[in-house]
Order: structure tokens, then C-alpha cells, then sequence
């Protein structure tokens, strides 16, 4: 009996995926490996292999702390989402055409605002051009967010 869920999509980032993670886990284990062959000797082979797998295990290290960089991306596109439902419920109208308006910063610092205050924020924010820390300052009851990665 087939699922009726919809297909979970992966998507990979080719570089990242396939080239850079898997060479940098290669590289790391080899020479990784290579440095145990020489450890506790005081040679130049014993260093070289060392600060080799070292910057290996630095450079997974960076490759793997990309994660956080995708998650912040796709939280970036939640609160877009989530301005848009928000303004919508709020107004009746459609977020869209002054959103384009905005820059995301400020469109992330329109968010603490209550629901009263948003519609004449958004408009002050398009209007007078105001900077995030200018709209943070106007906002008289702020909604925090405490779930920000």
C-alpha cells in the first residue's frame, strides 16, 4: 500500500555535497592517518603531517559549520512568510508590493511590532526610509522573539 505523503524533496548543494565535504573528509582521514604513522617523533615529517591534518580537521570544521549558515537562510525566508501572513491578516491586503520596498532588515525588525502598530510602521518604514534601528525605536509595544536561531 503506497504512502500517501507527499515526497520529501532533498535539495543538494553540488559543491558543498559532493566536492568540498567529501574531499575535506578524505583529506582529513588521510592525514590523519599519515600523522599517527609519525607521532611523537621530532621531525619535519612528524610537523609537516600535523599542521596538514590540522588544517584538514579546520577546514571540515568550517565545511560542516555551514549548516548554520543554510538554517539562517531558510529562518530568513520564515519571517518573509511570516510578515506577509501577518500583514495580510492584519490589513486584508497582500505584503508583496511593500516588500519590495523594504530591505530585510527592516522587514526583521518590523516583526517586533505589535499588531496594531505594524500597518503605519510599514508605511513610516517605506515612506521616511527608516533604518532597523529607527523602527525598533518608534515600535511602543514590542513582541520579542525568543526562537531566533
Amino acid at each position: 500500500m503506497a504512502s500517501s505523503s507527499p515526497r520529501r524533496t532533498v535539495r543538494w548543494y553540488a559543491p558543498h555535497h559532493f566536492i568540498l565535504l567529501p574531499a575535506a573528509l578524505v583529506m582529513a582521514f588521510y592525514t590523519g592517518r599519515r600523522y599517527t604513522t609519525v607521532a611523537g617523533t621530532d621531525t619535519n615529517d612528524a610537523r609537516l603531517w600535523f599542521s596538514l591534518a590540522a588544517l584538514a580537521f579546520i577546514v571540515l570544521g568550517m565545511l560542516l559549520m555551514m549548516r548554520q549558515h543554510y538554517a539562517l537562510t531558510l529562518q530568513d525566508r520564515i519571517i518573509r512568510l511570516e510578515m506577509r501572513q501577518r500583514y495580510f491578516e492584519i490589513t486584508r491586503e497582500s505584503f508583496q508590493p511593500l516588500e519590495q520596498q523594504l530591505t530585510f532588515k527592516q522587514i526583521a525588525s518590523l516583526r517586533y511590532a505589535s499588531d496594531a502598530e505594524l500597518p503605519g510602521l510599514v508605511q513610516a518604514a517605506i515612506r521616511e526610509k527608516l533604518s532597523p534601528a529607527a523602527i525598533n525605536e518608534r515600535i511602543n509595544l514590542l513582541q520579542p522573539d525568543n526562537m531566533r536561531v
